[in-house]
């Protein structure tokens, strides 16, 4: 085939114009002033506390008081725990404890959830937010406006004023029950009772499942109190609080060997909080 200067030079032109054309929709993309998408900020936190040793032996003592009385060795086994079965122990671990005694059986369990968005445009706090917030819904705490005299509980210690009822619980007097108790969140009167205070309105306000305060960035507590056919009643109290990108969940059950007793709502909750606190100090340090 021959050679044709001209064709050869005017193929080079359209080519040049082109790639220029090409360059220039590119410069204007990028021209100063244009919108940039940056990142959202990573969470506080990067790694988990060992979850197995993030509660002081003198605590486990005081929580599981059955665990004293068995053999040095066996109580050795009862103060390590057992890990939480886990796929990434940077993303999620956990811990349980038991003890068995006499008079009744306790349960411990902690959880440590950090939160990561895969979002760029969502923070990783952001996304623990939304995260925490399913919980506390989930939990699905009384507030002041359902509070009537027929849900107050009895002043009597059996009655045990704190908790809701799980599933067809006994009353005080044997009768099958599945009232819920009244609860309060978010007023004036909560707050005293998160403290550990009580109202002459309503003794029993501070026993509630009820948000908590000044117990890292959210938190609250839930009480549930549990009973089926002829066994014993069981009582669950929960805290669970959001600190930046991590979540942590405490469990504290106690079930009496009596089918006659109640745990005591008061105790529990003490002891489930006080907890909660330890383990956010041990996750700011």
């Amino acid at each position: 085939m021959a050679y044709v200067p001209g064709v050869a030079l005017l193929v080079a032109l359209v080519a040049g114009c082109s790639a220029g054309s090409d360059a220039a929709d590119s410069d204007a993309d990028r021209k100063p002033g244009s919108p940039t998408v940056s990142a959202a900020p990573p969470g506080k936190y990067r790694t988990l506390p060992e979850s197995c040793r993030a509660v002081p032996r003198s605590t486990l003592k005081d929580l599981l008081p059955g665990a004293a009385e068995l053999p040095e060795a066996q109580q050795e086994k009862v103060y390590e725990g057992t890990a939480t079965a886990t796929y990434d122990t940077d993303r999620k671990v956990g811990c349980r404890w038991k003890s068995d005694a006499q008079d009744a059986s306790r349960n411990l369990s902690i959880d440590f959830e950090r939160v990561v968005s895969y979002d760029p445009s969502v923070s990783d706090d952001d996304r623990a937010r939304d995260v925490y917030a399913k919980k506390e819904e989930a939990a699905d705490l009384p507030t002041a406006a359902g509070v009537t005299p027929s849900e107050t509980p009895s002043g009597s210690a059996s009655a045990s004023p704190g908790g809701k009822t799980s599933g067809a619980s006994a009353s005080p007097s044997g009768t099958p029950s599945t009232k819920s108790s009244a609860d309060q969140s978010g007023s004036d009167d909560a707050a005293e009772g998160a403290s550990g205070g009580t109202t002459d309105a309503d003794p029993d306000l501070d026993l509630r499942p009820r948000l908590l305060d000044e117990l890292g960035d959210a938190a609250f507590l839930d009480d549930a109190l549990a009973r089926a056919g002829s066994t014993a009643q069981r009582r669950t109290v929960s805290v669970v609080f959001r600190t930046s990108n991590v979540i942590v969940t405490v469990l504290y059950t106690e079930q009496p060997a009596r089918v006659t007793e109640v745990p005591d709502s008061r105790e529990l909750q003490e002891k489930a909080q006080a907890l909660a606190r330890k383990l956010a100090e041990t996750i700011s340090e």
